[in-house]
């Protein structure tokens, strides 16, 4: 008989992921390249002893009541807010994230998109693409400068904080906003400058949102903070998608309220506000913050090493709701 835990995965992470998977748990999992539906997941988590799931994945109280065994829910993803928490909480069982690894590549998206939409990157491609092109013109694809431009982030966390130096490479002036103000002497030391929210908006010439998802985040930036942004913004979000009003950003964008948009997540992913898909002033990426090769292999070894952990009986490295344990 096997000593190895029971795994459920809800689907295929990189090859070493898989890798290390295979060889040290006895595992099954999706084998398509969609979501599951509730029902699947709640048949696929009988009778295991983790379950590895991604931020897609919807984990409630029917789910893990399917399994009072369940030693684990390991995520897939820094966010942990498509789990409910609380009620595994109170089932003892542990939840874990992979936080930290994937903050430079995501600063780097953030930093692509807010490129790209200053610059009007993807919208002059598509023209391109439409053989229409005739050659350079004085006025053609006007953008934005990026270079000595004031930045607004709206969040500093790990990822707020990694968008520092690729700001400062640009010389851009940076302005913050966050739940708890950093010291005079962190303030000089980051080249930073605090302002409230509201102020923040006013005086940036680009905006770009690193706050975590919760009832106090949820639609922070809505139609009355886009009418606070100059008319020559743009808005760049890679947190988490219920953070911006996708409809009130449609209508600013269509109004002409702000210049332009880099999204990167969305509130009801992956469908879209269906305006999006028609706005030249709006980059539309497909959740592309943590896609590259060595960052989503490390968010998949940690995620494997998290649910391993707690199948085994040991605390978990990245553990979400350590109470459990006291």
């Amino acid at each position: 008989m096997s000593d190895k835990p029971k795994i459920f995965l809800t689907r295929e992470l990189p090859p070493e992921t898989m890798a290390i998977l295979r060889e040290q748990s006895e595992l099954t999992m999706n084998p398509e390249d969609r979501y599951l539906t509730k029902r699947e997941i709640i048949e696929g988590v009988a009778g295991v002893d983790g379950l590895l799931c991604l931020l897609t994945d919807t984990i409630d109280d029917e789910i893990l009541a399917a399994n009072p065994a369940l030693k684990v829910v390991s995520n897939f993803a820094v966010g942990f807010n498509n789990i409910d928490v609380e009620a595994a909480t109170v089932r003892k069982i542990p939840v874990t994230n992979t936080p930290g690894v994937l903050t430079d590549t995501t600063a780097d998206m953030a930093f692509a998109l807010l490129l790209d939409a200053a610059r009007r990157v993807s919208e002059g491609d598509r023209f391109v693409r439409t053989q229409a092109w005739q050659g350079w013109g004085p006025l053609q694809f006007l953008g934005s400068d990026v270079s000595n431009a004031t930045l607004g982030l709206v969040g500093l966390g790990r990822i707020g904080r990694a968008m520092l130096p690729r700001a400062h490479g640009f010389s851009m002036k940076v302005l913050y906003w966050n739940r708890t103000r950093l010291t005079e002497q962190e303030e000089a030391s980051l080249n930073v400058t605090y302002c409230e929210l509201d102020d923040l908006l006013k005086e940036s010439d680009f905006v770009s949102v690193h706050v975590a998802l919760n009832e106090t985040t949820r639609h922070l930036l809505g139609a009355r903070e886009f009418a606070l942004m100059k008319p020559q913004a743009c808005l760049v979000n890679s947190a988490r998608g219920p953070v911006v009003d996708e409809k009130a950003l449609v209508t600013a964008l269509q109004s002409g309220t702000i210049a332009g948009a880099g999204l990167d997540v969305y509130e009801q992913e992956p469908l879209l506000e269906p305006e999006l898909y028609e706005l030249d002033n709006v980059v539309i990426a497909p959740h592309l913050g943590s896609g590259t090769i060595g960052t989503r292999t490390k968010m998949g070894n940690m995620a494997a090493e998290n649910c391993l952990a707690a199948c085994h009986g040991q605390l978990p490295p990245n553990l979400v709701n350590p109470q459990i344990y006291a």
